[in-house]
């Protein structure tokens, strides 16, 4: 049985967010200082596994998704060139951009959206999104209270917001968030990459922390990008699709 169709929500909660986790936790253990202390290839080691699972992932996800993957990794390689290594907004441990990096965000977007989308999990959506915004709201106020994380709690906050007028999409950001603040918590402890104490170490009135919780509203950006190219290359589709919600919302609202 596919993840979109496992009855079970805690099974496709394990096979796509569970497994996410563990891989990011082992991905980025193998470029941490812990490994720095053995050998001098560990970012080298954390590109290989990073390698085998981007490429594990890519042959079990359907077309639109695998479409979707190249892309976020195209527009992941302009971004993080952009944000860490022209702006200045974070700084890996080697002052590069590693190769994991790109293929890394497109395996997060796939398993947030398979997540997501999963028959289970939404059934299960409007009370996942009232515990998700709950867990979101203490985090970043946790982080803004005994951190001075500013930044993080402006970026929170505005991505809260946008949310309101976002119904279909709520689940799939909230779940970005949270997967985005695990994934920068173990990055940053593992010394992989550090923020600045404040936001692009530039805006002292917006005090950071290492890292800022909100900062998945940067993500948000690959996101819209990755949906926006496909649109565009499949116009056809995407139409017919917007015209079956709207005739199955008309019906509803009728019946109703």
């Amino acid at each position: 049985m596919s993840l979109l169709a496992t009855k079970s929500p805690f099974i496709a909660t394990f096979k796509s967010l569970g497994a996410l986790y563990l891989f990011i936790y082992f991905g980025l253990f193998l470029d941490s200082f812990y490994m720095v202390k053995i050998t001098d290839d560990a970012q080298f080691y954390a590109i290989i596994s990073m390698f085998i699972g981007f490429t594990i992932v890519f042959f079990k996800v359907n077309k639109r998704v695998k479409e979707q993957m190249l892309t976020a990794v195209i527009l992941a390689v302009i971004g993080e060139y952009f944000f860490s290594i022209l702006l200045g907004m974070y700084t890996y441990r080697l002052e590069n951009v590693p190769h994991y990096v790109p293929p890394g965000h497109a395996l997060v977007y796939a398993a947030v959206l398979c997540f997501s989308k999963a028959k289970s999990i939404i059934l299960h959506k409007v009370k996942l999104e009232k515990v998700f915004t709950v867990f979101i709201i203490i985090y970043a106020t946790f982080f803004l209270i005994f951190k001075n994380d500013v930044f993080g709690f402006v970026m929170t906050v505005a991505t809260l917001l946008i949310l309101r007028t976002k119904p279909r999409e709520r689940l799939f950001y909230l779940t970005m968030y949270i997967s985005v603040a695990y994934l920068e918590i173990i990055g940053t402890n593992f010394l992989c990459w550090k923020w600045p104490s404040t936001a692009w170490g530039i805006f002292d009135f917006l005090p950071s922390y290492n890292p800022p919780s909100g900062i998945s509203f940067f993500y948000f950006l690959l996101d819209l990008g990755c949906l926006w190219l496909y649109k565009k290359r499949h116009k056809i589709a995407w139409s017919r699709m917007k015209n079956i919600r709207k005739i199955r919302l008309e019906t509803n609202t009728s019946l109703n």
